[in-house]
């Protein structure tokens, strides 16, 4: 599938050294089903508004049975959420409109939509499969600094029907954490624990058996690991918890790998 987007401008920042960075973090939540509608409705249908469609899910195959991978914000108002088995979600809701998961086209999409955030800055990287980080540091006072920069691309990214949330930190697993699970936009140096301590402890980018271990000790926030003595944290649950938390936090580096070299 071709993904169509306007043509982008010179790239025009180059990268950061070590502790200067600005990450623009972007999140993707519903980039199987956007994927979907533009092809249905048009790039505009967000502005448009949704037609009146039933809702639409994604489904495949997991653990010998078709189950929901995605599903659009209509099937999310009505009840229907990733996980759930095909036949009960039609039992749920007898009409939606069930489409096979096409991890490629999922892909090729998000690459189309990096393609298009070259216009903000040269380095550019995929956060994992429905995410982009942007190093905007030398490139935000181009674009009339971060807030503006941050509110153009939300907006022309609405504009061209997808769904896009954001957040701005100095550290790429802040950004990532907050954009995915919190409300904050823009975080200053010294807000990174302030933005974190309400957040799910998912938000940290854990391997599933370490999040299932955290929650079953009662451990959900991020704020309930703050302030803990480290050695028992990172004895019972192990050291990528304590890397994970200190790279939110600021204190760990953590390097992108953009998408293109920059010359």
């Amino acid at each position: 599938m071709t993904v169509s987007f306007t043509p982008a401008t010179p790239s025009m920042s180059l990268f950061r050294p070590a502790g200067a960075q600005r990450i623009l973090s972007l999140s993707f939540p519903v980039l199987s089903t956007d994927r979907i509608a533009r092809i249905r409705w048009g790039q505009s249908w967000r502005s448009r508004g949704r037609p009146d469609h039933p809702p639409v899910v994604i489904a495949a195959h997991v653990r010998n049975a078709m189950r929901l991978v995605a599903v659009d914000e209509e099937a999310r108002r009505l009840g229907l959420k990733p996980g759930q088995g095909v036949t009960e979600a039609r039992a749920m809701i007898p009409d939606i409109d069930v489409i096979e998961a096409d991890p490629q086209a999922d892909r090729a999409f998000l690459d189309g939509i990096a393609d298009w955030c070259d216009r903000y800055t040269p380095l550019v990287a995929l956060d994992g499969a429905d995410g982009l980080f942007l190093d905007i540091a030398g490139s935000a006072h181009l674009f009339g600094g971060e807030k503006a920069l941050f509110d153009d691309i939300l907006s022309r990214l609405f504009h061209m029907g997808i769904e896009a949330r954001g957040a701005i930190s100095s550290a790429p697993g802040l950004s990532s954490a907050v954009a995915r699970h919190g409300r904050a936009d823009i975080i200053t140096v010294d807000g990174a624990e302030a933005a974190l301590v309400g957040l799910p402890v998912r938000a940290l980018r854990l391997p599933d058996e370490t999040l299932e271990l955290l929650i079953k000790s009662g451990l959900k926030q991020i704020g309930d690991l703050l302030g803990q003595p480290r050695a028992p944290l990172a004895r019972r649950f192990g050291t990528v918890l304590m890397l994970r938390l200190d790279q939110a936090l600021g204190m760990e580096e953590e390097p992108i790998s953009p998408r293109r070299p920059v010359a």
